[in-house]
C-alpha cells in the first residue's frame, strides 16, 4: 500500500501559476493573509482605509497613517515583484531536499546575492515559526555534530570545526514520526539542554535519549526522561527507540551535502529549521505556500546586515 503522505498530489507549478501568476493575484492573496478579517491600521486600529492613486500604499481614514502592503513584514523594502517572491516560496516549500541560492538565482532570474537574501529570509520565517511550536508527546532525542576535522586539527567532539546541535523527533502512539526539531546549541551541557528544553519541549513530554548525562536536564523543563545506554558503535543507530531521530539526522545531513555542498556554520540554524519546517507540514503540500506567506507577513523585517550575522542559537 502506498504511503499517503509520500504519494499525495502536491501543488504543481501549473496550479501555482494559475493562482499566483500575476502581481494582482499576489497582492490580493497577501492582503487577505495579512488582514484575514479585513484591513486594520497598524497605528490606531482603524478599519476604514483608502488606496492612493499616486503610490501603492494604504491610508487609514481615521489617523491618515500611510503604509504599504509589505511594510513591517519580511518583504519590507524589497524592490522585487511579489510574483518573484511567491515563486521563490513555491520552489522552497515544495522541494523535499531543499533548493540552493544558486538554483534560485537561475530559476528566478535574479543575482546570486538577491537569491541568497531571499533564501535566508524565507528560512528565517520558518525558524521563527517553528521556534514558537514546542514538541510534545514521546520524543526521541540525540546529540549531533555538523562538520569535520581540519587536517592536522583536533579530532572528536572537541574539534573547533564541528557545530553541535540537538535533534528531536516526536512520535505518536504507533511510533510514527509527527514533527521534528533541530537546534544548534552551545555544547552538550546540562545548562544548555535545560534552556533548549524549556523553549522547544512541552512540559508533558516524555523524552527518550541515549546515556549522555546532560540529557537528564530535560526534567528541569518539566519533562519525563528515559535514558537508554546504547554502548556506542554502528549498531546503536539501529535501536528501535531511536529509529526516527537517527533516520531524520541521516536524511537532513545527506540533503544538505547534496543540495548546498557547503554552508557557513553560523547560518546552520536556519538551514536546519528549513528541513524541520517542511517535514512538520508535509501532510498537506498544497497548503505550504499560504501557511508560509501568512507567517511571513507577521515576521519583522530582516535587513542584510542581520542576515549576514551569526544566527542566534535557540
Amino acid at each position: 500500500m502506498k504511503n499517503k503522505v509520500q504519494f499525495q498530489k502536491g501543488y504543481s507549478l501549473g496550479e501555482f501559476m494559475k493562482n499566483y501568476g500575476s502581481e494582482g493575484q499576489c497582492r490580493k492573496a497577501l492582503f487577505h493573509w495579512r488582514w484575514p478579517q479585513g484591513y486594520v491600521c497598524p497605528e490606531c486600529g482603524g478599519q476604514s482605509y483608502c488606496s492612493l492613486k499616486t503610490r501603492v500604499v494604504y491610508q487609514c481614514n481615521h489617523c491618515h497613517h500611510q503604509h504599504s502592503l509589505i511594510s513591517g513584514t519580511i518583504f519590507s523594502a524589497t524592490k522585487l515583484p511579489l510574483t518573484t517572491w511567491f515563486l521563490a516560496i513555491h520552489l522552497t516549500t515544495q522541494a523535499k531536499t531543499g533548493v540552493s541560492a544558486l538554483s534560485l538565482r537561475r530559476q528566478l532570474g535574479v543575482s546570486y546575492n538577491t537569491a541568497w537574501s531571499i533564501k535566508q529570509k524565507l528560512m528565517q520565517v520558518m525558524k521563527e515559526r517553528d521556534d514558537s511550536k514546542p514538541l510534545s508527546g514521546v520524543i526521541q532525542l540525540d546529540d549531533v555534530y555538523w562538520g569535520g576535522e581540519h587536517r592536522g586539527g583536533k579530532r572528536g567532539r572537541g574539534s573547533p570545526n564541528k557545530t553541535p546541535f540537538v535533534a528531536a523527533v516526536s512520535v505518536n502512539e504507533k511510533g510514527h514520526p509527527i514533527a521534528m526539531n533541530m537546534t544548534v546549541v552551545n555544547g552538550f551541557r546540562s545548562k544548555e539542554i535545560t534552556r533548549w528544553a524549556k523553549r522547544h519541549l512541552s512540559t508533558d513530554s516524555h523524552v527518550v535519549s541515549d546515556g549522555l548525562a546532560c540529557f537528564a536536564a530535560v526534567t528541569k523543563a518539566g519533562c519525563q526522561h528515559t535514558s537508554i545506554v546504547t554502548g556506542g558503535g554502528p549498531e546503536c543507530v539501529s535501536l528501535e527507540p531511536f529509529t526516527w531521530v537517527n533516520t531524520m539526522i541521516g536524511n537532513v545531513k545527506r540533503s544538505i551535502d547534496r543540495t548546498y555542498h557547503a554552508i557557513n556554520h553560523k547560518h546552520l540554524p536556519r538551514y536546519l529549521a528549513e528541513f524541520c519546517y517542511r517535514f512538520n507540514r508535509r501532510f498537506v503540500l498544497e497548503d505550504m505556500l499560504p501557511r508560509l506567506c501568512y507567517v511571513a507577513v507577521r515576521t519583522p523585517p530582516m535587513p542584510m546586515r542581520l542576515l549576514k550575522m551569526a544566527e542566534d542559537y535557540g
